[in-house]
């Protein structure tokens, strides 16, 4: 993920009550791993790779306190300091070089990787995931539902990359301010890729797949694995 990319995750990331209520349900995932974790060794390590302190909020503090849980949130630039339960770590999550392999129980990552970058980053991002915890949480919107969560526009996604460089130098797009250039607006539109089941899985051979639906739509995926270390 790069560093401009970053600048504009917590941005989109702002809560609705639909995307509040979406979480909500996430939660429970994610509950059931730091609850596996804590019954085997008493407390939890969880990195989160692109995460925000406030997301952490779904959790009841008193919750996450019982559990001994321990969180690190990794981004590109600097986004706080070490408080409570919370430590800030500046790193590539492409490549987090500070982490040794399965250094924590959880690794939780929540629309991330669809800003990383190209496929190559992609793969470098998934395994990462994989070697750093042998439990993982990894949640991406999904390139087939008809609406483009970033810019806030329906089919966006699927119209051509000229188009929508066009529209993104034009016009301002949900969170996503007009750009300047043409050279602004290329950077904006490719820190964004979204992708379908097929390369999620393609990333993620050994996860259990969600889907997450909205109607009879599916609007995000999951890719889970809640197993103990071998």
């Amino acid at each position: 993920m790069t560093a401009q990319a970053a600048s504009t995750i917590g941005i989109e990331r702002t809560p609705s009550n639909l995307g509040q209520r979406f979480r909500a349900r996430r939660s429970t995932y994610i509950r059931q791993m730091i609850d596996a974790v804590h019954a085997e060794r008493g407390s939890c390590r969880i990195i989160d790779l692109g995460g925000t302190e406030h997301y952490w909020r779904l959790f009841e503090p008193a919750y996450l306190h019982s559990k001994n849980v321990s969180i690190v949130l990794v981004n590109p630039l600097p986004t706080g300091t070490t408080s409570g339960i919370f430590t800030y770590l500046q790193a590539d999550a492409c490549n987090v070089t500070q982490a040794a392999d399965n250094s924590y129980d959880i690794v939780h990552t929540n629309s991330t990787v669809e800003h990383v970058g190209d496929w190559s980053r992609m793969k470098a991002f998934a395994g990462e995931v994989r070697r750093l915890a042998p439990r993982y949480y990894v949640q991406t919107p999904y390139f087939w539902f008809p609406y483009e969560p970033h810019f806030r526009l329906p089919f966006f996604h699927w119209l051509p990359r000229s188009t929508r460089v066009h529209l993104q130098h034009q016009f301002t797009l949900g969170h996503r301010q007009r750009r300047e250039t043409i050279d602004e607006a290329m950077q904006s539109i490719e820190e964004v890729r979204l992708l379908d089941m097929a390369q999620f899985k393609c990333l993620f051979p050994c996860a259990q797949m969600i889907r997450e639906r909205l109607f009879p739509f599916t609007k995000s995926l999951i890719a889970l694995k809640n197993s103990p270390p071998a």
